[in-house]
């Protein structure tokens, strides 16, 4: 049986997470997350022969936090947009107050000249907490294994 309050709060915090990172809100990112979460990117391939290792690899919103302050004082990369399409995530089991869900995702970006490309596809496989709702992991899994060097704004 589905739970419709949960579907719909999970719902609400993809949508948010999208739109803050859609808007340039950069700051806001790590807020999405718990304290102690997981965050990670990866390939379809590392991930289903279970290679830990990814793109990108962060255990902790401090390290969330030390991310955006990099990219917005140290990183030097080509002003971009995303445009983030979120589908409707599929729960899965519940234990220790955690709600496992996958949902797949699509990312357009812009680039300053205008030129538009379709930059990641995949799923986004997370452990989410209700209260709040916050993410403890999102382990963001992209179809390609091909990565641009510029994936410098978060997923």
């Amino acid at each position: 049986m589905i739970d419709a309050d949960a579907l719909f709060r999970i719902s609400g915090l993809n949508a948010a997470y999208g739109a803050a990172i859609d808007a340039d809100r950069l700051e806001d990112w790590p807020g999405f997350f718990t304290e102690d979460c997981l965050y990670r990117i990866t390939t379809a391939d590392n991930h289903a022969r279970g290679y830990p290792a990814g793109v990108i690899h962060a255990e902790g919103r401090g390290m969330l936090t030390d991310r955006v302050t990099a990219l917005r004082s140290a990183n030097i990369y080509e002003r971009q947009r995303y445009r983030h399409i979120i589908g409707m995530p599929v729960l899965g089991e519940t234990s220790d107050g955690l709600i496992r869900t996958e949902t797949p995702f699509l990312v357009v970006r812009t680039m300053r000249n205008g030129h538009m490309d379709l930059f990641a596809t995949g799923l986004y496989l997370d452990r989410v907490t209700l209260n709040g709702p916050r993410l403890a992991e999102r382990v963001v899994v992209c179809d390609s294994d091909r990565f641009d060097t510029l994936l410098a704004i978060p997923l």
